[in-house]
């Protein structure tokens, strides 16, 4: 149903086209920064806590947060690593090798990556002789790209850092912006800049979960502060037009439960030919009703299973003698437990291979965060997978608990236990 907003706060407005907001998506009630982890040192503290209300925009059908903490806050120290998933590791090295050969990159060439976290892509990028240069606001991750030796700049990136890089004369000829677009609240100021700073002939390329999988398979815990937008390829070429930018291409691919891969170009330049497979997917969204408001209104009724079927499970585990651990201390599982209000009566701790996360607490709910090398000391009988995007990759890294009888538990979008 439409629920206009109350209160005395102003009406948020669309960050695209300003149209004001006033349908609910999902309303996951009040949370916690996602990657907000919590030292030891300050386990006494108070947490801010704000509303995960997520709304749709009535005029380009936008889904969006409105914005309570900004990016330097957010994104100033950050503790999401990209190495430390080796499906990403894959998907980056497949990809670089890909794009290097479609685009015929070599070593007069530069490759800018907007939000290039560790070095995870550039490093296989580099390692074929191109020049590259990575943009990173997160100090400590910026640190360990420099380490490999990948050239990074600690800012964010904008119509000011474009500009900048412009007058130096480093202009790109491809553009990479992975998992990045939902992260800015200054969506326009965002695209702008990367047209400002992309050659004549140069390409972009754009990946992001796609807003059609996430709702048709309940994939709420993407739904977090740090994502301030969430596209579909409707929205998406409408922002990138904004700012005389064609998508001529797009690609469906498996990752974080469903992305697209958009390959985008100066419009109206004669560079090409529109691949077939935009129309068709823009077409697809059509018929499954993403440029209609009335299709957005289900949402929270299938959240609002995954929420019963969840706590039913965890409930009857702990009531029937059953240990449950969790794997993973990503940002999707923040959200997924805080909404769920699971806490350590249900999930005594989970687990993550990345070391800046082990022994901290997780945001709100305070679950502690320990090593792997902790589940075969206590033998869980079920393992909560939190990444339930990379549910494969954990099954075969940790395929011993079977040993002991353990068995994996995934969330979304069914709970179901393999």
């Amino acid at each position: 149903m439409t629920q206009p907003s109350t209160g005395t706060s102003p009406e948020p407005c669309c960050r695209f086209c300003g149209a004001p907001l006033t349908v609910t998506f999902v309303d996951l009630g009040m949370s916690p920064l996602s990657n907000a982890y919590v030292p030891p040192e300050r386990v006494r503290e108070m947490e801010p806590f704000y509303p995960l209300h997520a709304r749709v925009c009535g005029s380009c059908f936008l889904v969006q947060l409105e914005e309570f903490a900004s990016p330097q806050s957010i994104f100033g120290e950050y503790a999401y690593f990209s190495s430390y998933s080796e499906t990403w590791l894959e998907h980056a090295r497949h990809f670089a090798a890909g794009i290097v050969a479609r685009l015929g990159l070599g070593p007069a060439s530069l490759v800018l990556e907007v939000a290039s976290n560790d070095g995870y892509l550039l490093q296989h990028v580099q390692r074929l002789g191109i020049p590259v240069l990575g943009i990173e606001p997160a100090a400590n991750v910026a640190a360990a790209a420099l380490a490999k030796g990948i050239p990074t700049e600690t800012v964010f990136f904008g119509t000011e850092t474009a500009r900048r890089l412009v007058g130096e004369d480093r202009t790109a000829d491809l553009i990479v912006a992975n998992n990045v677009l939902a992260h800015v609240p200054d969506l326009n100021d965002f695209v702008a800049g990367m047209a400002l700073v992309l050659k004549r002939s140069g390409t972009i390329t754009v990946e992001f979960p796609h807003l059609l999988r996430l709702m048709a398979e309940g994939q709420f815990d993407t739904i977090y502060h740090e994502h301030f937008s969430y596209f579909s390829l409707l929205t998406a070429t409408r922002v990138l037009a904004r700012h005389g930018l064609e998508v001529h291409d797009v690609e469906e691919l498996s990752t974080h439960g469903g992305s697209l891969r958009l390959y985008a170009r100066h419009a109206g330049l004669g560079l090409g030919p529109v691949d077939g497979r935009v129309a068709a997917l823009l077409e697809r969204e059509r018929s499954e009703g993403l440029d209609r408001l009335d299709r957005y209104l289900g949402f929270e009724t299938k959240v609002q299973k995954v929420k019963r079927d969840l706590l039913r499970f965890l409930i009857e585990a702990r009531e029937g003698g059953k240990r449950v651990a969790g794997y993973g201390a990503p940002a999707k599982g923040n959200t997924l437990l805080n909404y769920c209000g699971i806490r350590t009566d249900l999930l005594a701790y989970t687990v993550d291979r990345n070391p800046v996360k082990q022994g901290t607490l997780l945001p709100g709910t305070r679950i502690p965060v320990r090593d792997p090398a902790r589940l075969r000391c206590d033998r869980p009988d079920f393992l909560l997978v939190l990444p339930w995007n990379l549910i494969e990759e954990i099954v075969d890294q940790h395929r011993y608990i079977r040993e002991w009888g353990g068995r994996f538990v995934v969330p979304i979008p069914a709970l179901a236990v393999r």
